[in-house]
């Protein structure tokens, strides 16, 4: 050993010890502030399932790569930083000695060409990364940009330590082909002889590349362990426990669905014994989420997908999830040590710690500890409350999400306290929530007009109690049965079912609404006031059958997933369709047969809780397939590429429809805020030239209608569902407006 080589090995002994010490300790801050969280014991189970969706979405990329070049790209380099680790730890022999190298496998020359490979691949992944950041960069011309709100030189850092080591292992490689100490043939390393026929023979050179390449390393591992919230650079440890993690890790896309029930010391809360001085009541304190929520907050990579998906960002509101979710972080690694010196507030807003124990916390964190969660800038609050209700609950932002941040429950886990304890919510949502409490549907309509859209059919339409062989349980829902629009889908499907022969039947006023808007808005109380006399109600119409013969099919996704995802929750397990979902099985069943094609262009619009939620793309697709006559009847798949369908599909379609702005109980509250959720995709759908909108959903319907006619376009584009074009083929004798005789509310 040298004199250059004495010293090599002792500046990489020095740096490498102060990185290690310094990284253990962000690492026991990172899982001291995550277990400050709420116990959330379902996280634990099946373990063979999460291991299995864990490995899918880091090894595969899987959720990544739906952005095709952004996704390939972070493979290789996610690659590269694991594979090529083994090359740092080489450059620890290096540094040593000119012709140190990895035992057993060091001189081995498949190994050197998968290196080789790993090293060109992962310099090119990073170069496009650092290329699409400075395209997106803030400020850029051209509209608001992911990173906006991004700490942009953490992730051009992180960017140049990856392509700096990926540059550095090959000079090390270099040298060793100058001084004539390279194992490896040409064939298998190209560019590392490439690089070597440049350098001069240096032997010192090996060491002092190894050197430089140890400090770039350790350097990176110290600056993110004093910068414990530095996700850009910690997602690439904690992304693999998030993901582990996640709630529903046997389901495709966002696993998203049902949302999390309202839970107190991580069981669900009883309403019927629940104490608001003992029991939580939604999260008032950033430390009242659960530890899987405060893993989420320290995992963001801050890239910024969900921000470029959001309706409410993209129309102008001031809800982006990635900068909710930093602010988050933020604020609890702030306020960690106040917590980590027993401080908090109980439930009754006194403080658990004692003057001694706190004593010792920094000024700045006991500051913190006085923010609320919840306030105007005027109060330093940590989320603005047009923030936390310009949500739609789309779910856009958990489905982009590369690591699994689940934003939607925490946002309607903030809105739960607010709404039960604080009883601050948008006033207008007042009314909706007294009308479920008091009539049973948020339009206040008396329950005995429940079964006016029955009228006028030629056909007797069916109670339960009056028949006890039907096959489905038509569950109508409140729009379905009270709103004008609805009221013709309602009309349709049932049309459409007796021309099927299939057996099904309502409950009329014995249904009520399934409490999904309550439950959005945070009202978990009305919610559960709601679903207990509906679960009580169905499972009494099913008395006596198994689950695969409680059948019910709906109009309305948000009634399809409450009823389906939620009400199992609370004891009522049933098999749910959407009515898109049965109507495409009994057109490819020969049951239903359309006989005219539906004239003019087509674009179909996804529901969030039909296609997002619960993955239903293809159903809807493939009715209006068969009636727009293409021979096809649907060759589109669940992946959404219904053009084959014949279908104009919008730019942003399938699992990245844009929201119509109705979901999270905003059907219900004005927005006042930037430009209307459901004019921007109006818009959209426009700019493809159809002139029929088609819909699965009561919700979008409004909302879209509403946005055509307020473009002034009523004329010339109709919104419909999509049972409605199917009547108009199955039977296109009937007049359009036979579902229903009265007007159409503008």
């Amino acid at each position: 050993m040298g004199s250059v080589q004495i010293v090599t090995t002792i500046l990489a002994a020095a740096i490498t010890v102060l990185a290690v010490w310094v990284a253990v300790q962000a690492v026991q801050r990172i899982v001291a502030v995550v277990r400050l969280g709420q116990p959330d014991p379902e996280r634990f189970g099946d373990p063979v399932t999460r291991t299995k969706t864990m490995l899918a979405e880091t090894a595969g990329h899987t959720r990544m790569l739906r952005w095709s070049v952004v996704g390939a790209a972070h493979w290789f380099v996610m690659v590269g930083f694991i594979v090529l680790s083994l090359l740092v730890l080489e450059a620890y022999f290096e540094v040593v000695s000119a012709t140190g190298g990895l035992p057993l496998i060091g001189g081995w020359a498949v190994y050197g060409l998968l290196t080789e490979l790993i090293a060109i691949l992962g310099t090119v992944g990073i170069v496009v990364l650092i290329a699409i950041r400075i395209r997106n960069r803030p400020g850029r011309p051209g509209g608001r940009s992911r990173f906006t709100g991004s700490t942009m030189w953490q992730g051009y850092f992180v960017e140049a330590v990856v392509l700096a080591v990926l540059i550095m292992g090959f000079v090390i490689r270099g040298f060793k082909v100058a001084t004539d100490h390279f194992e490896y043939p040409l064939w298998a390393t190209p560019v590392s002889h490439a690089v070597g026929a440049v350098l001069p023979d240096w032997e010192a050179g090996v060491s002092i590349a190894a050197l430089i390449k140890i400090m770039i390393s350790m350097t990176w591992l110290i600056v993110i362990g004093l910068n414990v919230t530095m996700g850009v650079a910690w997602h690439r440890f904690l992304a693999f426990f998030n993901i582990y993690f996640k709630r529903n890790p046997g389901r495709a896309g966002s696993g998203l669905g049902a949302l999390r029930p309202m839970t107190s010391n991580g069981k669900p809360l009883d309403f019927e014994e629940a104490d608001p001085e003992s029991d939580q009541f939604g999260v008032a304190q950033v430390e009242q989420f659960t530890w899987k929520g405060l893993l989420d907050f320290s995992t963001c990579t801050e890239c910024g997908r969900c921000q470029s998906q959001c309706p409410a960002w993209n129309t102008g509101k001031p809800l982006s999830p990635k900068l909710l979710v930093l602010s988050l972080r933020d604020h609890a690694y702030a306020k960690a040590p106040y917590l980590l010196a027993g401080g908090g507030k109980d439930l009754t807003g006194e403080e658990k710690a004692t003057a001694a124990q706190l004593a010792h916390v920094d000024v700045l964190a006991l500051a913190e500890a006085e923010k609320p969660l919840i306030g105007g800038a005027d109060e330093g609050g940590i989320i603005d409350p047009d923030v936390l209700w310009s949500c739609t609950t789309c779910g856009a932002c958990v489905e982009q999400c590369p690591v699994d941040i689940e934003h939607v429950d925490h946002i309607v886990d903030m809105r739960r306290y607010q709404v039960l304890i604080e009883s601050s919510f948008p006033s207008e949502a007042g009314v909706m929530l007294r009308n479920l409490e008091n009539k049973g549907n948020p339009w206040g309509a008396p329950q005995n007009t429940r079964e006016d859209w029955t009228k006028g059919l030629d056909f007797e339409v069916p109670r339960v109690g009056e028949v006890d062989d039907f096959e489905y349980l038509f569950w109508v829902g409140c729009a379905g049965a009270f709103e004008d629009r609805a009221k013709k889908t309602t009309r349709a499907v049932a049309t459409l079912l007796h021309e099927a022969g299939v057996s099904f039947a309502i409950l009329g006023e014995g249904e009520t609404c399934t409490g999904d808007p309550a439950r959005r808005i945070g009202n978990e109380f009305v919610f559960q006031m709601l679903a207990q006399q509906n679960v009580e109600t169905l499972n009494e119409a099913f008395e006596g059958r198994e689950k695969a013969k409680r059948k019910i099919v709906a109009t309305c996704p948000h009634c399809f997933n409450t009823l389906g995802n939620e009400y199992g929750q609370l004891g009522g397990e049933f098999e749910v369709v959407h009515h898109t979902q049965l109507l495409a099985h009994l057109v490819s069943a020969g049951k239903l047969t359309p006989v005219q094609p539906v004239d003019g262009g087509v674009t179909y619009h996804d529901p969030c809780y039909l296609g997002r939620h619960n993955r239903v793309f293809a159903p809807p697709r493939e009715v209006l397939g068969s009636a727009i006559g293409d021979g096809r009847g649907g060759a589109a798949t669940d992946s959404g590429a219904g053009r084959d369908s014949g279908l104009v599909e919008m730019p942003r379609n399938s699992e990245r429809s844009f929201c119509c702005g109705a979901g999270g109980a905003r059907m219900w509250m004005e927005e006042k805020i930037g430009k209307r959720i459901n004019v921007d995709r109006v818009e959209e759908a426009m700019s493809t030239g159809a002139k029929t909108i088609a819909v699965g959903c009561p919700f979008c319907s409004t909302m879209l209608n509403d946005g055509v006619n307020g473009k002034g376009a009523g004329e010339q584009v109709e919104v419909i569902d999509v049972a409605s074009v199917l009547l108009r083929s199955v039977k296109p004798e009937q007049p359009r407006d036979q579902q229903e005789s009265t007007p159409v509310a503008g």
